[in-house]
């Protein structure tokens, strides 16, 4: 009696299996199927830092010639003997901070790692990749693949609307009706995590707003940018970002970039490059010196410029690819990502900050930023006021 109604249950439960995957792959939500194999049975509900095992990539070649080593971040004279705050070790605990580096005049003034993590570990920039996918578009108009900022996206794709441009792409003002609910399998933005053939996703997007009116941050328009970098110069963009910025930044590690697919072979451009927290600091520091590197001009500093102010004065939180902000009465610009990823930079001070985890904070009185901005902004002023004071030597 107790084995058939174990029967009983056991066939009812796979009847319902079966007709949920049923109705999953008839209402377009196949998706859930491959998040619940590299997100939920990984004992996640979202997206993790190093998630890149679980999805196809695409190489981003560094530069291998034993040259390139001679290229490695100075270390400052005092590098490492301020030690954290208090405050500041607890608030890393609690965010699960892996990656912590504070550069000052261009050198390395503090680094630690958490959970094994090092110089070289890999976690994934998560949102950061807007900027790097912005500084793809800069350099595409440099070379001329794309006339500039106010070319029509109907040009590369018949089935954008036609007033829809490439700067408004870059600047989140598309008008496109997305959902960017990062916690909610069904959102737009779960998708084109998810999915094997994004492209076919982001053609098929309807537009809610007029272009170019107003700021809505989302990330179908930085994968939808993506895609046109990639139609204009006819290569993929991890190749274009290596041949333009990896190998001339000097990036001590390959990176990969996520991909839809191997067939459909997409970068994931709003997102999802896995490289370490001190190649990261490198764009940071492209973007703070004007798009030069060491004595050669890598982006142009008019394009640099347009990136880090605000294109919308009533939203004055983004710019083109980077968050803004005037905390402590200073210009700073951002590359952020969703679960705390950083890279600040404060040029007036000749200051940036990188954090890589596991988590963020809650937002604070902003849309645009969570407490643990502001906090890591605090606590690295408290430390660099704590560096030993130079003296002299005497005979």
């Amino acid at each position: 009696m107790l084995m058939t109604i174990l029967i009983y249950l056991l066939t009812g439960l796979l009847i319902l299996i079966i007709l949920g995957l049923i109705i999953l792959l008839l209402t377009g939500n196949q998706h859930i199927l491959r998040g619940i194999q590299v997100v939920y049975l990984k004992g996640y509900t979202s997206t993790y830092i190093n998630d890149w095992p679980q999805f196809d990539n695409r190489l981003i070649k560094a530069d291998a010639s034993p040259e390139n080593k001679n290229h490695q971040w100075e270390l400052a004279e005092d590098y490492n003997r301020v030690k954290p705050t208090e405050s500041l070790q607890n608030f890393h605990e609690k965010m699960g901070t892996v990656a912590f580096l504070i550069f000052k005049n261009d050198q390395i003034w503090y680094e630690d790692y958490a959970e094994g993590y090092g110089t070289e570990s890999k976690t994934n920039s998560f949102s950061m990749a807007k900027s790097i996918t912005t500084a793809l578009l800069g350099k595409a108009i440099e070379e001329g693949h794309i006339k500039s900022l106010d070319q029509k996206v109907s040009d590369f794709f018949e089935e954008i609307p036609s007033d829809l441009t490439v700067g408004d792409l870059a600047s989140m003002a598309s008008g496109m009706d997305w959902n960017e609910d990062y916690d909610n399998p069904f959102s737009s933005v779960a998708r084109i995590y998810l999915l094997k053939n994004v492209r076919k996703y982001m053609l098929s997007q309807t537009y809610k707003e007029t272009p170019g009116k107003s700021f809505e941050y989302n990330s179908g328009n930085t994968q939808l940018l993506g895609m046109l970098i990639e139609k204009a110069t006819g290569k993929h963009l991890a190749d274009y970002l290596s041949e333009h910025f990896w190998k001339p930044l000097g990036m001590q590690e390959d990176a990969l970039w996520e991909l839809d697919s191997n067939e459909s072979a997409m970068e994931k451009a709003y997102c999802c490059i896995s490289s370490n927290a001190r190649d990261f600091a490198r764009f940071g520091k492209l973007f703070k010196n004007g798009g030069k590197w060491n004595d050669k001009q890598l982006l142009s500093p008019e394009f640099v410029e347009k990136c880090i102010h605000p294109r919308f004065e009533e939203s004055p939180e983004y710019g083109y690819g980077f968050w803004l902000s005037n905390y402590r009465n200073k210009d700073i610009f951002v590359m952020q990502g969703i679960l705390g990823q950083y890279v600040i930079t404060i040029p007036e001070d000749d200051l940036m900050i990188v954090r890589l985890g596991h988590k963020r904070g809650v937002y604070r009185n902003s849309t645009a930023f969570t407490e643990d901005f502001f906090t890591y902004i605090d606590e690295a002023y408290e430390m660099l006021a704590k560096q030993p004071a130079k003296t002299e030597s005497t005979l």
